[in-house]
């Protein structure tokens, strides 16, 4: 069954989800993709397997047949896995007997979802330190505000949260998408959980997301919400966007 790949930590965070009336975001990093070796950043051109696009197109049925909710936007890194990832989360929505279908959805490209776009500001001058440290490294160097051509952290992180704020449903049973890619949703993680350090245990698995959603009717005073392996998460966006004037 392709749902027995998806991070067990997805089906748990379904049952932590607000009541219907609340919409969220699944910011979530692509389906399974060809493996790639080394410690450099993994090709643009790396495509999703065969089973990556099952498991993409089962959670998308599953997403829907369990929570109550319609998918209602979509927004996605421009590289064609995460295009595809999805493309095949709608079509399994799609296809399930929900009485609302989503295949209107428009997947819409968003620099801000992938690198160079979310934190990096210099290629040239960052690229090394990548290579240098591999993305595990990178990202606990970046959250600590010590890599060259970077963004601050935490205002890397705002302009990804305030894309997913004016991209979320407003609407009763709203869902919306958001796919990404590992080191963002890792360096995203870390920041709004005000860590400065991450393991290799805490890196986002293949299919594996954050759910989100905002309470205020203003992105500079709201609250973000947001549901990690199993924890839930509350950050006050005023006061974490002054974090980084400190």
């Amino acid at each position: 069954m392709a749902l027995d790949l998806l991070p067990k930590s997805m089906l748990k965070a379904i049952d932590l989800l607000p009541d219907a009336n609340t919409p969220v975001t699944l910011f979530t990093r692509h389906s399974i993709r060809e493996v790639v070796t080394g410690q450099g950043l993994a090709g643009y051109d790396l495509q999703l397997t065969t089973q990556g696009r099952d498991l993409a197109e089962a959670w998308g049925a599953y997403l829907i047949d369990n929570t109550d909710r319609i998918i209602q936007h979509c927004i996605s890194s421009p590289i064609q896995r995460c295009v595809d990832t999805a493309a095949l989360m709608i079509q399994g929505a799609d296809n399930t007997s929900h009485e609302n279908n989503t295949h209107h959805i428009e997947i819409v490209a968003k620099g801000l979802l992938v690198e160079p776009g979310s934190f990096v500001l210099d290629i040239k001058q960052a690229a090394p330190f990548f290579r240098q440290q591999g993305a595990l490294g990178f990202i606990n160097s970046f959250v600590n505000n010590s890599l060259p051509g970077m963004k601050h952290p935490i205002t890397g992180v705002v302009d990804v949260l305030e894309l997913i704020y004016e991209t979320h449903p407003t609407g009763q049973n709203g869902l919306s998408l958001a796919v990404s890619h590992d080191t963002i949703l890792a360096a995203i993680i870390a920041v709004i959980s005000k860590r400065t350090h991450i393991e290799e245990s805490d890196w986002p698995d293949m299919m594996e997301g954050l759910f989100v959603w905002f309470e205020g009717d203003h992105f500079i005073d709201s609250h973000l919400k947001w549901i990690w392996r199993g924890k839930k998460g509350d950050l006050s966006i005023r006061d974490f966007q002054t974090l980084d004037k400190k």
